[in-house]
């Protein structure tokens, strides 16, 4: 291990001791685990698998007051029992601890999941949806920063949970029309279950658009049978994307699938233009950037622009986010211009309305 990654576990390690890393961690997933070695993969102290038809399992509902219901006056929430459409969100990873999968029920671990997933993400989607959002046994930072078999058994744990809650939301939501929508490990979870259980099924036809951003998808993954979104109101497609800045170094804490050898023909559609090419959309364009994680939320538009280059989003004007001590020593931590625990809030006003202008297309085919 490098000095310089020794120092950012040191760092990590101190906002450990002081308490204040729970509101902080809850956006990141790939620094530090690369760090903390699991161990063995036992079965057994896997934690029990959650019940979806417990309320209790589930970060966020339609009947439920939770994370995903924020909404800001200029940008209202659809009323859920109204709602045209339903959104299936999975939340990145909010689990910090030695265990290969998290616990569901652990208190700690739910609000950090609310605060970095449903309240930061998942309320992007409120202005068109009834957002439900399953807690799943998370995967270990470890299975991304060195995978493994050991890794790819608590992927396995992770997706199982993932793909029964899928279940669960069909059994609740008939035959309405559906979005999917994740970040980073859900994103990857998410990757497979669309690739699995919605290409080339009779899901497929009521699929308006798969946001799976911070993933590693291409579109090879989803056999020929769903295209990438190369247009702002196309439907039944997949749309990703990874932020970065022009002097991003990765380091000894990045996803071994996100270092740059492996960037290359990755899913990029433009957030501001959402278009699949290479123009480069200005800052000027940008609808709003948004950050409920802080004390006064509000609308910042014009905030960051956007270009896609070789599977990555590119962007190069930024203002400053807002963002507390310990989310700032985080963003730090993950590298130079290294913006995947903001990949949602750069673009939210313009990821809220676009999810509205596809379901409102969907619907008028």
């Amino acid at each position: 291990m490098n000095r310089r990654i020794v120092l950012r576990v040191l760092i990590v390690s101190a906002v450990l001791l002081t308490g204040g890393c729970t509101a902080a961690i809850s956006t990141v997933d790939q620094w530090l685990m690369a760090a903390m070695d699991p161990g063995a993969f036992d079965p057994a102290a896997t934690p029990p698998a959650p019940d979806y038809s417990d309320p209790a399992a589930w970060a966020a509902l339609p009947e439920t007051v939770d994370g995903a219901d924020v909404a800001l006056p200029e940008l209202p929430a659809v009323d859920p029992t109204a709602a045209p459409a339903d959104v299936f969100y999975v939340h990145p990873t909010t689990a910090l601890g030695p265990a290969w999968n998290a616990s569901t029920t652990d208190p700690v671990i739910q609000q950090a999941t609310t605060r970095g997933g449903t309240l930061i993400q998942a309320s992007a989607f409120n202005g068109c949806c009834a957002v439900y959002a399953p807690r799943y046994r998370q995967a270990h930072g470890h299975a991304f920063t060195n995978p493994d078999a050991r890794g790819t058994q608590a992927l396995e744990v992770a997706y199982g949970d993932v793909s029964r809650a899928f279940d669960a939301f069909l059994a609740r939501t008939g035959a309405r029309p559906f979005l999917i929508a994740a970040h980073s490990q859900g994103a990857e979870l998410a990757t497979r279950l669309v690739a699995e259980r919605v290409a080339g099924t009779p899901l497929q036809e009521r699929l308006v658009a798969a946001w799976i951003i911070g993933s590693t998808a291409r579109e090879a993954d989803f056999h020929g049978d769903l295209p990438v979104c190369s247009a702002p109101e196309q439907t039944g497609c997949v749309i990703a994307w990874n932020a970065r800045g022009p002097g991003f170094e990765p380091n000894g804490l990045e996803f071994e699938a996100d270092r740059p050898d492996t960037m290359d023909g990755r899913i990029c559609v433009n957030p501001i233009t959402w278009r699949a090419d290479a123009a480069h959309a200005p800052a000027e364009d940008n609808a709003g950037a948004l950050f409920f994680d802080t004390p006064a939320p509000r609308v910042k538009p014009a905030f960051a622009d956007a270009q896609c280059a070789d599977g990555t989003l590119l962007i190069t004007e930024l203002g400053d986010p807002e963002r507390d001590v310990m989310s700032r020593i985080l963003l730090w931590m993950m590298g130079p211009e290294n913006y995947h625990p903001i990949e949602y809030q750069l673009f939210y006003v313009n990821i809220r309305e676009n999810a509205a202008a596809r379901v409102h297309a969907f619907l008028a085919r």
